[in-house]
């Protein structure tokens, strides 16, 4: 007999409370292996998409794509052990299939359940919080709604039925559903914060093409589509008054409707990065410092290191690269600005090692991947650790485990093409160094004026963990590796 199992909403590591709904991978009346990827959830850290423990089929889901679910609710039921779809024990977000759907399908579902049924007997592979150990995957089958019959009645086992060649399965494609010209058909867009943006101002994704590989659907083509629809309008509300009137004047007096104004919801990455730094600004008494360093040796210390690599050398050092290594060299020299406030005991604590967090800008918002004891490491290596995680966080793909735990942050604004700022502290981190454009400038060198490259570096730190003088003296020595990287010979 069938035996139906609820799946919660697991927690997903660093203590996370609710999940959003981005996409669900399984439908009402699916065959499920165990370890098989149901529904895919945006975390205030990451995309996750989240296996499910039980084999077996899929009986109801809990929630609408778009909407935020808390750890602990359901997510769906699995009738394990059946061979047809039983009826919903809850409300489903999709219709489950009728008694007679279910019955007339329990021969073509049959093989898929045995193999879940087989894998639930053995455990689970992934290691989900809460859940199993090891197993082997089971194909994933869905229940052909063609084999719809009557209820079969209890009977001596049937003849053998000779099933027609089984269709492909489908390929999930990461896209939305839409009509062009009159026929259904998927539309290319991968992120949902695309589609949001598209019905944010109301940009119908059918009519673009996109830019992306296989015409993938990208923010970029988003916004041109929107600069296009605002152009328009303008153009038409200067044809418009260019045009004599022809309607009456309103009513003297007459107040114009207002506009009504438009509301975000602060929940995802953005919700986790505001509550971040509110909780910094009424917590920590940030202090910033500040000042302007020649940077002409650094950038060419680079160039002479990147040229020395050759063409086949291996990746070439990036200056944000170089600029991390500093920043451990003086974290050591300086470590305590490498540390967190306990407020409850009311302590200093200084940590021993430095995880180095570096502020990246992705569609999904700013987040801080953070590069693992970077002060073990040379600046190549740091350099290849960045680009990695950069990647990851352009396509989503970090791990809450790999944007959590930083205990110093870089924070590079200058690629905006902007010079100076003062950064907010990543709570519960003590100091935070920004970091301007380098741009030629006037700058006496030698006792003489000559156009050099200039960078503004700035300090914000937790005037709890020090005074004035240790900060000014990390940033000073920052400032004399970039000016003179030979500086940093001492402390390699």
């Amino acid at each position: 007999m069938a035996q139906v199992l609820e799946f919660k909403l697991p927690d997903l590591g660093e203590g996370l409370t609710e999940a959003e709904i981005v996409r669900w991978l399984v439908e009402v009346g699916d065959v499920v292996a165990i370890d098989q990827p149901v529904v895919e959830v945006e975390t205030a850290k990451a995309m996750v998409e989240v296996p499910c423990p039980y084999g077996g089929v899929v009986t109801a889901r809990f929630g609408e794509e778009g909407s935020e679910l808390p750890v602990g609710a359901p997510l769906l039921t699995v009738a394990v052990g059946a061979t047809e779809a039983p009826a919903s024990p809850a409300p489903s977000t999709s219709p489950a299939p009728s008694t007679s759907s279910a019955s007339g399908a329990s021969s073509a579902g049959a093989p898929a359940a045995e193999e879940s049924s087989a894998g639930s007997e053995s455990g689970s592979g992934n290691v989900l919080v809460g859940y199993g150990t090891g197993a082997p995957a089971a194909r994933r089958r869905r229940i052909r709604p063609e084999r719809v019959g009557t209820p079969a009645a209890p009977a001596p086992a049937p003849a053998p039925v000779v099933e027609p060649e089984p269709e492909p399965e489908p390929v999930a494609v990461p896209a939305v559903a839409g009509e062009v010209n009159g026929q259904q058909g998927p539309v290319a867009v991968v992120s949902p914060l695309v589609r949001r943006l598209a019905r944010q101002h109301e940009i119908d994704l059918r009519r673009l093409t996109g830019s992306g590989p296989d015409g993938l659907i990208l923010r970029a083509d988003v916004d041109s589509a929107i600069r296009r629809a605002e152009e328009a309008a303008r153009a038409q509300t200067r044809t418009a008054a260019a045009e004599p009137a022809v309607a009456e004047a309103p009513t003297a007096g007459a107040a114009a409707p207002a506009a009504a104004a438009e509301r975000i919801p602060l929940r995802g990455v953005r919700g986790a990065v505001a509550d971040k730094l509110s909780r910094s600004r009424s917590e920590i008494p940030d202090a910033t410092c500040w000042v302007d360093a020649d940077a002409t040796e650094l950038m060419a210390a680079r160039a002479a290191m990147n040229a020395a690599s050759g063409p086949s050398g291996g990746p070439k050092v990036s200056v944000l690269a170089l600029l991390a290594r500093i920043c451990t060299a003086a974290l050591a020299r300086y470590p305590e600005l490498n540390s967190t406030v306990d407020t409850a005991a009311r302590e200093i604590v200084r940590l021993p090692g430095v995880h180095l967090g570096f502020a990246a800008q992705t569609e999904r918002g700013l987040v801080v991947p953070v590069v693992r004891d970077a002060h073990t490491r040379n600046a190549e290596s740091i350099g290849a650790e960045i680009a990695r995680l950069t990647e990851l966080a352009r396509t989503g793909k970090l791990s809450p485990a790999q944007l959590t735990g930083g205990t110093f942050t870089l924070n590079n604004y200058g690629v905006f093409g902007v010079d100076g700022s003062t950064p907010i502290i990543n709570h519960p981190e003590a100091a935070m160094l920004g970091v301007g454009r380098i741009m030629p400038k006037p700058w006496v060198h030698h006792g003489e004026l000559a156009v050099r490259q200039v960078v503004q570096l700035s300090l914000t730190f937790d005037h709890r963990v020090c005074d004035g003088g240790t900060a000014g003296g990390f940033l000073r020595y920052v400032a004399d590796c970039v000016e003179q990287p030979a500086v940093l010979l001492r402390t390699l």
